[in-house]
This record gives C-alpha cells, structure tokens and sequence, in this order.
C-alpha cells in the first residue's frame, strides 16, 4: 500500500496524557472510523512510523487519531510538540474492526481505545442509530465528546479500572440482529472482554482491535 501525503493541522488535548491530531486527508484517502493507519514522520533526521486508529466520525477534509503519549516513545512525544503544517506520511486504512452502518453498536473500550470507540459512536448517532459506550479508564480521555454524546442520546458509562465491566456490557447487549458489539483495548482488556462475551449469546462476530 503507498504511503499518502498530508500535513498536521492541530494537536489539542483530549485529557491527562492524551491529544488530539488532526491530519489533513491524503487525496484519494478514504476510511471509516475504527481503521487504523501507518503515520510516519521524520524526526530528528529519521523516519519514525506508528500505527494510530481513526478517533474521527468522517474524513472527508481532514481526520483524526487520539495518541495516548508515552514519554519514552518516539513519535507520540514529537506529535504533541509538533508545529502545525508539518509533514506527514500516511499508510492506510487497514483493518475491519470498523463502522460499517450498523444501526446500534455496543462498543467496549479502555485505554486509548476510546478513540475508535468515540469516533463510531458519534457516526451511528449522526446516521441516526444507537450507540453504547462502555469506557474503562482511571484517567480519561474525550470526555467533552462522551458528554455531548449522552447529551444526543447515546448511553454513556465511564468505569475506573477497579470497576466491574462486565455486568454493564452484558446488560446491554440485545438481540437486535443489527447490532454489533465492538472491543477496543489492550490485550488483557480484550481477552476478559471476549471471555464476559462467551457467554452471551448474540450470533455474532465481534469486531475487535487488540492494540497488545
């Protein structure tokens, strides 16, 4: 897949140890929200990639990824300094863990998984459907965007980490046969995610992003 190029129009930021990039759209760049892409920049001299999932509803002028920025990385602590108009590489979309029309989405997410998990959520509200969101986090991200969802309808629950998920998001899965039940974490977030699920029975596949 080539690489497309586009430029940072802002970094804000989206809660403690969180920001909000917002990229300009490659041309011929396409995507729903909950793919992710390959970012590279050149940093000090040298190419540094990272893979980031779309934290946006739509990107038709620009998009959005939520980087939760580790001191010691490489490219999340140069994007939350980077200057506006800067240059930027993108490789993408990939992935099918993604919004494709459901019209209720029950979505399960920690960490920086509310990026997707906003961006989903806010795309089935705008298309006129129903939206979950279960978030598991000690120190949030996003929560203006969580609260202007639950002001339009969604159901919104925000859980520290010492907090039982697993009897809120068994409580809201149904039998729609048009729901689907999405799963965004890291890798022992997903696996109690998906053993809870187990014992649901939906009929469905989950759509799940395990970010390791």
């Amino acid at each position: 897949m080539d690489e497309l190029a586009g430029s940072l129009e802002s970094v804000t930021r989206a809660g403690p140890g969180g920001i909000a990039v917002e990229i300009e759209t490659p041309r011929s760049f396409d995507a729903q929200p909950g793919q992710f892409v390959k970012l590279t920049a050149a940093v000090d001299g040298k190419d540094v990639s990272s893979f980031y999932t779309i934290s946006s509803p739509r990107v038709t002028e620009t998009f959005e990824i939520t980087v939760a920025v580790d001191p010691d990385g490489d490219l999340g602590p140069w994007l939350s300094e980077a200057i506006p108009g800067v240059s930027l590489r993108v490789t993408g979309p990939f992935g099918t863990a993604h919004y494709e029309g459901e019209s209720r989405v029950v979505i399960a997410c920690g960490g920086p998984g509310i990026g997707p998990a906003v961006a989903i959520a806010e795309r089935t509200v705008a298309d006129g459907g129903e939206a979950v969101v279960i978030y598991q986090d000690d120190d949030p991200l996003h929560i203006d965007r969580l609260d202007a969802l639950e002001a339009g309808g969604a159901s919104i629950r925000v859980l520290g980490t010492d907090e039982p998920l697993a009897p809120l998001l068994t409580e809201r899965v149904t039998e729609d046969t048009d729901e689907q039940v999405f799963v965004y974490g890291f890798s022992d977030f997903v696996d109690d995610i998906e053993a809870t699920l187990d014992d649901v029975s939906t009929g469905r596949e989950l759509k799940v992003e395990n970010f390791g």
